[in-house]
């Protein structure tokens, strides 16, 4: 096991670098990093503008502005100037915003594979029934919603809500970026948690309900059950395990969805976290700041990766990973 961890570690280095390598060409043929600079009125003069792209380390081509950028990486662990100034440090953002995007993607994978299991196996044991169709119905429906629009009516209800019956669900993010004891960033995290994990869950259960399906008509399961064991230990136990193995797997190839969600989730509600870093770096064409918000986000995908790979020899023992 520890051997198998250690080479897909290693295989993944590569496949980050190529990553970081096709993100940095995109962002760097996209624009000019220094349009905004530039364009001050009065406008900088030739000198001031050969002084900022030395101190970004512009003046150089894109394959030694790359080099450059991955060498500081690995050496120092310096993501490197942003063209926002020196008043937006990259590695002091990442420091803040990264737990604050964590927070929301580890809840809303949580809540929505708890949903997903249970609503799964219940609708496979019931198959047919009138809870089959209504959960069925409720998974259509929130798989039908876009993430952006999802979020925007949750703010709306929420704000009607306060203003019609005084309470106080947070709609915003923290102000200033204060979150404050355990119970107000609980707080916080209610309705954007409730969009991303709701949209996840929606394909999650109908996965979790076909996987169900194909284990409970298969013939070990009708082995156990004639041999007398009890029906919550033929589901527990020889049903759900074997199910979860499929469902492991598109957990983790939803993982950068759900990355992807949160970029417009954190906008909507107005939270200081990755997603909102990545925007405001593509925004100002700061391609340090959107290779920074690249390689956390890929390594969480490779890291989940390796965690479902653990998994499937914990779930099924007849797996090996060699």
């Amino acid at each position: 096991m520890l051997a198998f961890t250690i080479r897909r570690i290693l295989v993944s280095i590569p496949i980050l670098i190529l990553s970081t390598f096709l993100v940095f060409l995109l962002v760097a043929w996209g624009a000019d990093p220094l349009s905004d600079f530039k364009s001050k009125n009065p406008p900088p003069s030739a000198a001031e503008v050969a002084a900022r792209e030395h101190a970004l380390g512009l003046d150089h081509g894109l394959l030694v502005q790359y080099w450059n950028w991955i060498r500081n990486l690995v050496v120092h662990g310096d993501f490197g100037p942003s063209v926002q100034g020196a008043a937006f440090d990259i590695n002091a953002e990442l420091g803040r915003r990264t737990w604050v995007t964590f927070r929301l993607v580890i809840c809303s994978i949580i809540i929505a594979l708890i949903l997903a299991v249970v609503v799964g196996v219940v609708t496979a044991v019931k198959q047919y029934s009138v809870t089959d169709y209504v959960a069925t119905l409720i998974g259509f429906f929130f798989l039908s919603l876009p993430v952006f629009w999802f979020a925007i009516l949750l703010k709306i209800w929420a704000t009607d809500l306060n203003n019609s019956l005084g309470t106080n669900i947070k709609t915003l993010g923290p102000p200033g970026g204060q979150w404050g004891g355990i119970g107000n960033w609980a707080g916080y995290l209610v309705l954007p948690t409730i969009t991303l994990a709701l949209s996840s869950y929606a394909t999650w259960a109908r996965f979790q309900r076909a996987s169900m399906l194909d284990v409970l008509n298969s013939d070990y399961m009708r082995l156990a059950r004639a041999k007398g064991l009890s029906s919550r230990r033929v589901m527990v136990k020889h049903g759900l395990r074997t199910a979860l193995i499929p469902m492991t797997t598109q957990v983790t190839l939803d993982v950068a969805a759900i990355m992807g969600g949160t970029v417009i989730t954190e906008q909507i509600f107005q939270w200081q976290g990755l997603g909102t870093m990545f925007l405001n770096g593509i925004r100002t064409q700061d391609t340090n700041a959107v290779l920074a918000w690249l390689l956390i986000s890929a390594t969480l995908v490779i890291v989940f990766n390796l965690i479902a790979d653990l998994l499937y020899a914990v779930l099924d023992p007849r797996i090996r990973l060699s």
